[in-house]
């Protein structure tokens, strides 16, 4: 699996930095929130970043799950971001965080950003760990990204091509051969 892995690009020390970083950021931003903060997960890429950023809060935090699709085993994004699992928690009169491993293309997020709000959210704040802005097909960011990618295939730590490499306890660029002879 290493193997497989052109050169790293972030290590598990600067994610861990970044999600103190994130943590604290949120922790002071919803200080004052009066119901718990909704913070949702979109799996399955973001569940480490989620995991390690609501351990590291000390605000009360209440957790829900998506799993939102628009790669399936590709490296292109379709451009269609599909709901697979939706959320068991009310959004309703609620400060919502949405946790993303990376905006890439920014359909997922508009998709969710729409649907969240839709619902009657009292606000919607995303953080990701990645931001892919070259990338970007519409105009859509985080609140909060934790670093900045170029248009490279990163996998690790949550992020995987074909569902491998999740595992991997830092960021690296898929070598081309992998995703390209597929």
């Amino acid at each position: 699996m290493h193997n497989d892995i052109e050169r790293i690009v972030v290590t598990e020390e600067q994610i861990r930095d970044k999600v103190k970083s994130a943590a604290a950021w949120l922790d002071e931003k919803f200080a004052h929130t009066e119901k718990p903060l909704l913070a949702i997960s979109v799996l399955k890429g973001s569940v480490m970043f989620f995991c390690d950023i609501v351990r590291a809060m000390t605000i009360p935090v209440q957790l829900d799950f998506m799993t939102v699709s628009s790669y399936g085993s590709s490296s292109q994004s379709s451009g269609i971001p599909k709901i697979v699992m939706d959320l068991a928690a009310s959004v309703k009169d609620r400060d919502v965080l949405l946790v993303e491993d990376i905006v890439d293309s920014g359909h997922t997020l508009v998709t969710m950003s729409e649907l969240i709000k839709g619902r009657g959210a009292k606000s919607f704040t995303v953080v990701s760990l990645f931001d892919k802005p070259s990338r970007r097909q519409v105009p859509v960011s985080a609140d909060y990204s934790c670093f900045e990618v170029g248009d490279e295939f990163i996998v690790g730590y949550g992020l995987d091509y074909a569902q491998q490499y999740r595992n991997l306890p830092y960021i690296g660029i898929l070598k081309r051969e992998i995703y390209e002879n597929k």
